[in-house]
């Protein structure tokens, strides 16, 4: 009997640390999606009075009217809106961005910022300092609380931030461009689950 008693309570010990093991394995990253997906907090505000889950008239009516007023105006590419976006640094960007639909409502924000002079010798205007005026910028915009999240040799790096639903990522896409992706995680989880 005392055995089995000393069997069972060593397994129960070693499920315990195996337990918080796996639980303390998780990144800060997967600990903050995790805690704020289970929330039940909904956040759906994107920038400019557009919103996730938002339908394509509404968004297109909007647009329109931000353009009417000299806010928006047509990118350089067929399906792309362009804002001058109002950087922390004072260094002229461009914003450009166009949604991501599911059932004809956004579920994703891409958006691409450029600053207006860069040139690849001008230091000023590097990628990594854009990098961390968009960070402030979205720091302004939704709060702080951006963590930064790389792979092991740190070639890649986003800083990342999860409100309820509501994921945003910033990181570097091309030598001059950073890219944010704005994303309801729900929806975006369920469509990695159920692939159309």
């Amino acid at each position: 009997m005392k055995n089995l008693l000393h069997l069972r309570f060593s397994k129960l010990l070693f499920f315990s640390f195996l337990f918080i093991s796996i639980v303390s394995c998780k990144s800060e990253y997967e600990k903050m999606e995790s805690r704020e997906l289970s929330s039940g907090k909904v956040e759906n505000e994107i920038f400019l009075g557009l919103e996730l889950g938002m339908d394509k008239k509404a968004f297109y009516d909007r647009c329109w009217d931000l353009n009417k007023k000299g806010l928006l105006t047509n990118g350089p590419s067929e399906l792309s809106v362009e804002y001058n976006a109002p950087m922390p640094s004072g260094n002229p960007a461009k914003m450009r961005f166009y949604p991501n639909w599911e059932n004809d409502k956004i579920y994703m924000m891409p958006v691409e910022f450029t600053y207006e002079g860069w040139a690849p010798w001008n230091e000023e205007l590097a990628v990594e300092k854009l990098r961390e005026d968009v960070v402030k910028l979205f720091e302004e915009w939704y709060g702080p609380g951006f963590i930064e999240v790389a792979n092991e040799d740190k070639s890649q790096i986003a800083f990342v931030k999860v409100d309820g639903n509501r994921r945003i990522r910033i990181f570097r896409k091309q030598l001059s461009i950073v890219r944010a992706e704005i994303v309801d995680l729900k929806i975006q989880k369920l469509k990695a689950e159920n692939p159309s």
